[in-house]
Parts: structure tokens; C-alpha cells; sequence
């Protein structure tokens, strides 16, 4: 069977505009896919070359495959099932910095570039302090990146207008404001010159970005049916969710170059909103779609479920994220109503996409921290603005407690028993000595001790109430069971 290659995608040729660090699957089933949309709809028209930032990896299948892919999007949209299948033109060129940065440097002398994309883990936007000017590549991602921007200052003799915009996507608070931070760093330590500094803050910029997309990456169960299907062998397919949202927050416009907005106005359930504040909408994010996942998930696990999928054929466990997410958490949030409504309704279309199997284990880890981001701020300002307790988080934060009742210890988790079956808790170890210690506390006094512990409820004037009633809750889930307490005090309906 023909491997997947250039003479089959009929590629065009087209100057290089874009420059990314990052070649995994997230990139190219998020940015590459949305930069293949706008060439197609003839409102970019440049191409992508890929930079493999670290020595880990080989690009042996790029090279066989010209960097020629696919990209297989499966879910609901609006209710319906919807599977599109993409071949993926947009990416010119890949190069190894480590192995070869004669070549890569080369890249910052390509006049046409004007965009810098990143996705090198959240670990990646950090300075190394033994990073040198001299190292071919130097290590960390910033320092690269220095590199990179010193050698297209020095080519284009600090011309202002062949400054760069960096659009990570790394996800970590205001990315591109810890990256602008990291380079100035780096440019401080290297000493390098002061008219380098005045171009990189004058002539380029640093744009905060929030992404969301499930990748699931190349479908190996599947890949062998789809060739036959295809005719063609494609070993770099990607596998991904139909929603797609990339919000971009500049201090100056760049739409109009980069109308990635205007390419996907037809993609029902993707969207590129550029703005001058990206906080809202990650707050949105934050407080329905992972709040969602962390209110219900653990109850969910508890009453015998054990994939996202399972808890929302699930009408109690259903009812019960809806009404959380309706009744608890929209109301607290400042964007349009309608916006937020519409937002949940896709949120709720991918929790019930066919084609992804969630664990909720995979899901619990870490759920303590998790609580306190995602899901207490909703029951703060809940209170603030109804001088009530939320039942619904309320309840949640019952069944986190009753989940991470561990019956026996082990090196770096606590074993949980749910049916008779064993299960395992995850989280600091902190967290995990706390909860062994005091699993035969009981429920008001554990409520009592865990509030203290994580600073929860402190800022709010409920603090008494709100523990009686999550201590209740405990107890009754001890009790009954998750899925009779949700019954008995109508948190589904």
C-alpha cells in the first residue's frame, strides 16, 4: 500500500509563516489542522515549518511521509454524530534543532515568518540556569527561543517591522507573559545587546493563549481499516474531538493576518477568539467544563460507573452535572448567559462523545487540588451572591471525601474499595497521610480537619453551615450510597 506522501495530498507550495516548536499530536490536530482551513478558504496562505525541540524522538516517519498526515475528528456536534477526515497540507518542513542547528537557526532568516507556535509541556516555559549563548541549541525552550529571535534581529538589522508573534499554548497561567518574562531573563543573563531587547519589546509579541481540544492521538486499534478504507498508509493520523476552541489575548490586533477566526465561522463547535482579555473565557472553561468533570466524577465512580460515557447514560449521575452546571455554576460566572448556556450544551456533547473512553480514575487523580481550582471559586460567589450553600458542589466535595477513604496504604497511594473491588487513590502524599490518618474519624470532625487543612470555606460566611452540610452528606452517602442520596434529596431533577 502507497505510505501517505505529497504526490497524494497534491500539497502546495507555500512560503513559510509560521515556525513551531512542538511536533506531537496536540499541535497538529489543533494549530496545523486550523492553519490547513484558512489555505483552503484562500485567507493565509503559508505553511508551517516544525521544529523537534528536544534530543527525544525521531522524524523518520515525517521524512517518509513529507509531513503529510491526516487528522480524524469524531463526536457529536449539536446532538448528531459527525466524523470528518482531513489530509493535512500545511506543514512544509521539520527540522531537529539538536542534531542539526545550523538548520534550524536558518528558519529566523526566512523573511515570510512571522508567527512563533509552542506546545513543549508545561514544564517547557522555564529558564535553565545553565543555559549558555554559545550552546548549539542552548537547553530550555526560552533560551531557544532567544536564540532564534537574537539571529533574525541581527539578519534583518533590527528592522521593526520583522518582529515575531509568539503564540504558546502550553497550558499554564498567561503563557505568553511567562514567556516574555523568561526571555527577557535569558537576554539579561547572556548580556546581550541592549538594542536586542528594545527590538524583542518593541517589534515582537507575546500573546496569552488558552487551547481545548481532546486529542486522543493515532487510533492503533483502528489505523489497519482505515488505511484499507483510504488506500493509503498514513502512520502519522491523528485522532481528535470535532470542539476546538483557541483564544488568543493580544495588546495588538493580528487577526487580520492571521484570520483564523474567518476560516472557521462554518466548523460548527470550533472557534479562534481573539481578544484583550482572555481571563473570562478561561474561567468559563475552568468552572463548567473541568468544574463538571470534577463534580461529578468521583460521585459517578462511587455509584458504579466508570468512564465519563457510563456517568452520562447514567440519568441520575446526568441530572446531577446538569443541574450543578445550571443551577450552580453558570449563574456565578460573567459572561453572556446565552454564551455560557451554549458552552455547557458543547460540554455536554463531548462528555457524550462515542469515540472517547474517559476513565474517571484517570480523572480523580490529584482531586483535591483539582476541587479548590475548578470547583470551589463557583461555591464562593455562589454563597456571596445567595447567601446559601450550593447542595449540588456541596455534595460533590462529599463524595471526594468518601472516595479517598483509604482501607490500606501503599508506596505513593491509598487503596479504596468500591463494590468489593479495590481501587486506588492518587494525590500528594500529603493529602494521602492526611486521609489514612483519620479514615475512622468521624464525618464532622474529617470535615472539620480537611477544611482546616486546605483552607476551604474561610473566606465565606457560611463556614459552619457549609461544613454541617457536606459533613451530612458524608454520613448519608456512608449510609445509603451515592446514587440513593442524589435520589432522596433531589439533586438530579
Amino acid at each position: 500500500m502507497e505510505l501517505l506522501n505529497r504526490n497524494y495530498t497534491h500539497a502546495k507550495k507555500r512560503p513559510v509563516k509560521i515556525v513551531q516548536f512542538g511536533e506531537g499530536n496536540f499541535l497538529r490536530a489543533f494549530v496545523d489542522y486550523m492553519v490547513d482551513i484558512a489555505n483552503e478558504e484562500n485567507m493565509f496562505d503559508g505553511s508551517i515549518a516544525i521544529v523537534k525541540p528536544i534530543s527525544y524522538g525521531k522524524l523518520d516517519l515525517f521524512e517518509k511521509q513529507e509531513c503529510q498526515y491526516s487528522v480524524l475528528l469524531r463526536g457529536l456536534v449539536d446532538k448528531e454524530e459527525y466524523i470528518e477526515k482531513r489530509m493535512i497540507t500545511s506543514i512544509d518542513s521539520i527540522y531537529d534543532c539538536t542534531a542539526d542547528y545550523t538548520s534550524y537557526l536558518s528558519l529566523a532568516r526566512i523573511e515570510t515568518v512571522k508567527y512563533i507556535v509552542s506546545n513543549t509541556t508545561e514544564a517547557g516555559i522555564k529558564c535553565d540556569e545553565n543555559d549558555k549563548f554559545e550552546d548549539k541549541p542552548a537547553k530550555s525552550y526560552p533560551a531557544k527561543l532567544t536564540q532564534f529571535l537574537y539571529e533574525r534581529a541581527e539578519t534583518f538589522n533590527y528592522d521593526y517591522t520583522k518582529g515575531l508573534v509568539m503564540l504558546p499554548v502550553e497550558l499554564i497561567d498567561n503563557n505568553g507573559d511567562e514567556l516574555k518574562k523568561c526571555v527577557y531573563e535569558t537576554i539579561d543573563k547572556w548580556n546581550l545587546k541592549p538594542e536586542f531587547k528594545k527590538w524583542v519589546k518593541e517589534s515582537c509579541i507575546f500573546a496569552n493563549t488558552l487551547v481545548d481540544r481532546i486529542v486522543t492521538g493515532y487510533p492503533k486499534n483502528e489505523s489497519e481499516a482505515i488505511w484499507q478504507q483510504e488506500g493509503v498508509q498514513d502512520e502519522l493520523m491523528v485522532a481528535a474531538e470535532p470542539f476546538a476552541l483557541w483564544v488568543i489575548e493580544s495588546d495588538k490586533p493580528i487577526n487580520e493576518e492571521f484570520p483564523l477566526d474567518k476560516a472557521l465561522e462554518n466548523k460548527k463547535g470550533m472557534s479562534v477568539i481573539f481578544t484583550d482579555n482572555h481571563k473570562p473565557y478561561k474561567q468559563r472553561k475552568v468552572r463548567i467544563l473541568n468544574g463538571a468533570h470534577t463534580s461529578f466524577s468521583l460521585a459517578s465512580y462511587l455509584s458504579g460507573n466508570d468512564t465519563v460515557l457510563d456517568s452520562m447514560n447514567d440519568p441520575i449521575i446526568f441530572g446531577f452535572m446538569n443541574k450543578t452546571i445550571n443551577e450552580e455554576i453558570i449563574p456565578t460566572l460573567d459572561l453572556p448567559r446565552e454564551d455560557l448556556l451554549d458552552f455547557a450544551n458543547q460540554v455536554e456533547g463531548r462528555f457524550k462523545n462515542p469515540f472517547i473512553r474517559h476513565e474517571l480514575l484517570s480523572i480523580s487523580l490529584n482531586s483535591v487540588s483539582k476541587w479548590k481550582a475548578r470547583c470551589y471559586p463557583s461555591v464562593k460567589q455562589y454563597i456571596e451572591k445567595n447567601h446559601e450553600i450550593p447542595k449540588r458542589l456541596s455534595f460533590s466535595l462529599a463524595a471526594l471525601i468518601c472516595f479517598y477513604h483509604g482501607v490500606r496504604k501503599e508506596t505513593g497511594y491509598l487503596v479504596g474499595i468500591r463494590n468489593e473491588n479495590e481501587y486506588k487513590i492518587q494525590d500528594d502524599q500529603d493529602i494521602l497521610d492526611f486521609f489514612y490518618e483519620n479514615k475512622d474519624t468521624e464525618s464532622l470532625e474529617l470535615v472539620k480537619c480537611f477544611v482546616n487543612k486546605t483552607n476551604l470555606f474561610n473566606d465565606v460566611e457560611l463556614k459552619d453551615e457549609s461544613i454541617n452540610q457536606i459533613s451530612k452528606y458524608v454520613t448519608d452517602i456512608k449510609l445509603k450510597g451515592i446514587t440513593e442520596c442524589i435520589k432522596e434529596d433531589k439533586l438530579h431533577e
